[in-house]
Parts: C-alpha cells; structure tokens; sequence
C-alpha cells in the first residue's frame, strides 16, 4: 500500500499538471466550463508568530496549485465560488489536499481580497512522536485561506496568500500550521 505522503503528493502533482495543461490548452478548461481561474505559488511553510504561534518543522518551502472553480454565487458584493488545491511541503514537511468555500472582493482598480473556509486533509503526524513535525491531532482539519493581490490585466494576477490548518481544538493536541507566500493566478 502507498504511504499516505506518496498519496498526496501524487494527487498534487497531478493536480499541477493538470494546471499547466490547462494553461497551455485554454480551451481544455473554457470547454469545461469548470475552472475559472488556476494559481499556483510558492509559500514559506511553517511560519512561526502567526496564528498558529510558533514553528517546529524544518525550515523549507511548499509548491501551492489551486484551481477556482465554477459557478459562484454573488454576496457582500463578492463571489463564493469553490477551491480545490494542495501544498506540497519540500524537505519532509507536512502536506496537504484541501477543499474551501472562497469568498472574493474585487475592486476596479485591480485589487483583489479573498477569504475562506474548508477543510484539508494531511500527511503529518497526529501524535507528537518527531519533536521535527507538529501534532496536528487529526487527519482532516480545518483550512482557511485569506490572500490580498493584483490583477495585471484580464487574465493575470500577483498576490500575498496565508493560509492556516488546524483542528480548532476539537481534538488533542492542536498545534496547527500556517504558510505565507505569492501565487501567480492565470483567469480563464
């Protein structure tokens, strides 16, 4: 049986190639009319003082590949749309699947806010048995992203993504884990 990092980290790089398919055929993702808009990026994994207060885990970085999905409703004059994506963890870290609810604000000078809410599921450790990893507690935990970014024009974004897993207490132990970096994103 394959190990459940193995399993992870295949569904991510497919997920990622995938993406630059997409990217490449446009029309594979139009025709769908599933994908909205693809990032992908680079985030510094395990940041100490943010929310999750401190860091245990080597000091590496994670390849991010989202997909925004279609369709989306209007509301607080923003969208919700769904997100599917993963954070690969280089230098064993802890990686992650996840799936949110997104809710974003665009403004018409090009700037974007976005915030969200789902839940992820991990290759960590439950249990503190590596002083190396944290104890997350549970498989599945909660995801919640915000990112703050640019549109360059139709198609092309910058942005500041953070996003925080944890188990919200409802299991022990909960040390969580954030992750800070930039994403390009590609709008179909």
């Amino acid at each position: 049986m394959l190990s459940k990092t193995l399993l992870l980290t295949r569904a991510a790089v497919g997920l990622l190639v995938c993406a630059v398919a997409c990217l490449i055929d446009q029309e594979c993702a139009l025709a769908a009319g599933l994908i909205e808009e693809l990032r992908v990026g680079v985030l510094a994994h395990d940041v100490p003082d943010l929310w999750s207060g401190f860091n245990a885990e080597p000091g590496s970085v994670a390849l991010n590949v989202e997909a925004l999905l279609s369709p989306s409703i209007a509301i607080l004059g923003g969208n919700i749309r769904p997100a599917i994506g993963g954070s690969v963890a280089t230098d064993g870290g802890t990686s992650n699947a996840y799936l949110d609810a997104r809710w974003q604000y665009e403004t018409p000078s090009g700037i974007f806010f976005a915030l969200g809410l789902g839940a992820t599921i991990h290759d960590g450790q439950l249990e503190l048995k590596d002083l190396d990893r944290k104890a997350l507690g549970s498989r599945v935990l909660f995801h919640i992203p915000a990112e703050i970014g640019y549109r360059l024009d139709d198609h092309n974004s910058l942005s500041v993504y953070f996003e925080h897993m944890s188990n919200a207490n409802i299991a022990d132990p909960n040390e969580g884990l954030d992750r800070i970096g930039v994403r390009y994103g590609y709008r179909f």
